[in-house]
Order: structure tokens, then sequence, then C-alpha cells
């Protein structure tokens, strides 16, 4: 058997000729199987969907209850046969419920690595490595430049900020899954325990995050739409909102607002003062340069496709080391940051 007929790649996504199911497939299909929530991976309207249940109970969240016709739920760690394919979902470390997908057949061992980090995140399982014989990567920061600190170092800086300048709201710009809740868990954990405010998109998914039983404390969501005036009361506190909503009129109801923006973007400082970022957090949920090149190695694979990102640049990396390596520069996936539009539910708390 050869590795395509277990896995291969087409213009709708990663397909299973052998087991009859895409991974994260761009457009609806008869089984897909999710890797996480983000829209540039989950999308709704497929005929059969299986992932982790908090995947599933996000996707609810953000694209409705119907948006499959019908839903499995994969158990991280637990293998289960799909027309003679092994399957098993491992965690992956980048936001609730996101999970690598191990594809098995006639001895050849495939990981679907989907979107992933290493660095601690209290609000997910962590990164599990799982050997293999093809490695399939993102390389959403695969360029050498990217090397990102500790999250823990961004967020005292945002706490040293509110203390420089306490007469300004602070406004941080976050993905809406995974960073605003990564981020209000890592202002916990520093011993912040002022209420936060969170834009109206973000409500819904801390509640969720909230009942899995990430503490997120005090959470005061703040109604979008214009404001009749400066509202001193938001002096010297923390709201989050969507990057794109930071210089929106919404805004104007805040004191002379610090905008600030937590990315791995912000380390590329031109990125940050096309947006006008004042205050740039370099907090990523994908792995930097460092943590892409490591996986590789650890994973002992002997060939790594690279799905989207800075594909050449790590395929070169992997010729290097004598490591066989093709990018399948797959459209429609990236930073959901980089989204036009967002998922449905959340688009109407835009308006």
């Amino acid at each position: 058997m050869q590795p395509i007929d277990l896995l291969t790649s087409t213009p709708n996504g990663l397909f299973s000729p052998l087991g009859g199911f895409f991974i994260d497939p761009l457009r609806p299909v008869e089984r897909a199987l999710i890797t996480h929530a983000h829209s540039d991976h989950a999308r709704p309207g497929h005929r059969a969907v299986m992932a982790t249940r908090e995947t599933l109970e996000i996707m609810a969240v953000r694209c409705g209850e119907g948006f499959a016709g019908a839903t499995q739920v994969a158990v991280p760690g637990e293998r289960q046969e799909i027309n003679g394919v092994t399957v098993t979902f491992v965690p992956a470390g980048h936001v609730l419920g996101s999970a690598q997908i191990v594809v098995e057949a006639h001895g050849t061992r495939i990981v679907v690595s989907g979107d992933y980090k290493r660095a601690r995140d209290p609000t997910c399982a962590p990164y599990e490595l799982v050997p293999c014989d093809i490695f399939i990567t993102e390389a959403t920061f695969g360029l050498p430049v990217f090397r990102h600190p500790d999250a823990g170092s961004e967020i005292r800086k945002l706490l040293a900020s509110l203390r420089v300048f306490p007469d300004r709201a602070h406004l941080v710009g976050v993905y809406a899954l995974g960073k605003a809740q990564r981020v209000i868990a890592l202002l916990r954990e520093a011993g912040y325990d002022r209420p936060i405010h969170v834009h109206g998109a973000l409500e819904r998914l801390c509640a969720l995050y909230a009942a899995q039983g990430v503490a997120l404390g005090e959470i005061r969501k703040v109604t979008p739409g214009r404001s009749r005036g400066i509202d001193p009361a938001f002096a010297g506190e923390i709201v989050l909102c969507p990057p794109g909503q930071i210089q929106d009129l919404w805004t104007r109801r805040f004191p002379d607002p610090l905008s600030s923006f937590a990315s791995g973007w912000m380390r590329v400082r031109a990125r940050a003062r096309q947006r006008g970022v004042e205050l740039p957090l370099v907090i990523s949920d994908h792995c930097d340069w460092d943590g892409l090149t490591e996986t590789i190695r650890e994973t002992g694979a002997s060939e790594v496709w690279v799905t989207h990102g800075e594909e050449d640049a790590l395929v070169h990396w992997c010729g290097t080391l004598g490591i066989k390596a093709r990018p399948l520069h797959l459209v429609g996936y990236g930073d959901e940051e980089e989204a036009l539009t967002p998922p449905p539910q959340e688009a109407q708390e835009l308006r």
C-alpha cells in the first residue's frame, strides 16, 4: 500500500481513499473528521462529522445546532475503525478540544497535526507527541524569525501597563476561540482578580469554557453598538474584543483607550504599527519555529507534508536533515484572525 492510498491531498483538503473520509474539508462532504473548531478547519454542512466532544459543542455554538447531518464523539486516545482504517484523536494543545488525527493501516502511520502548540496553556489539554512514518504539519509561523516568548511575560507587560496608565482603558484584541480564554486564564494565574470585560462576540465561548471547568473568574459583557459618551468606569480596566473591533465606533465609550493585540504576528513590529497597536503581546496558539522543528525531529517521521503557512522554509529545513518533505499548498487554511468572515453566530454579535 502506498501512503496516498491512506491519505492524499485534494482541492477539498486531505482525503483517505481507503477510509472514505476527509480531514478538515473545505466544502461539505459525506464524512468529515475535524481537528478543532476554528472556522478555517471546521465548516458546517457535512453529512457526518467526527470530532472531540468539546469541538462538537463549540461548533454548535458557533454554527448552530444543525451544523451537520450527524455527529460522532471521538474520545481522545480511543482507536476507532473506519472502513479498515484505524483513527485516533490525540490532544494537539491548540485550543479546547483540539486534536491531532492519527491514521493507520497496513503498518503505515500518518499523523495529521491540525493546528498545534507545545507551550503550556491552562485552558486545554497539552500536546501529546505521536511517533509516526509521515507527519503532516502546519507551518503558520514556519520561519526562524518567529520565536515566541513565554506567554506569562507578555501578560506581565499588560499588567505593568495598567499600573503606568491607570486612567486608560486597555483594549486587547483577541480571537474569540482559544485566545480570549487563554488570556483571561493567564491573567487570573498572574493574580488579576478584577472583572474582565468582553465584547458580546466573545461571551458565549467564554461561558462554554467556564462550563468545561476552565477558571475564568468574573466576566462582564460590554454591549455592542454606539455609545452616548465616554464611560469613566472603564478607566484602568481590561476589555477584550475581536481584533477588528479595536478601531470600531464601539470603542468610543472607553476613556483614552490603549490598543493591544495578543497574537504571534505581533512579533512582526510592522504588523503592530499597521494595526495601530500600542501594546503588542506576542501570545500565540501555534508552534513557533523551534517548536515546529523540535516536533518534527521528535516524531521520528521519515517524511513530512506541510499543509499551510510558511511551507517552503520548513520543507527546506527538513531537506537539510535528510527528511523527505513536500508542501501541499492547501488553500483555505490559516490563522482564523486573517479570515474575512466570522462564524454565523458571532457575526450576529458584531452587528
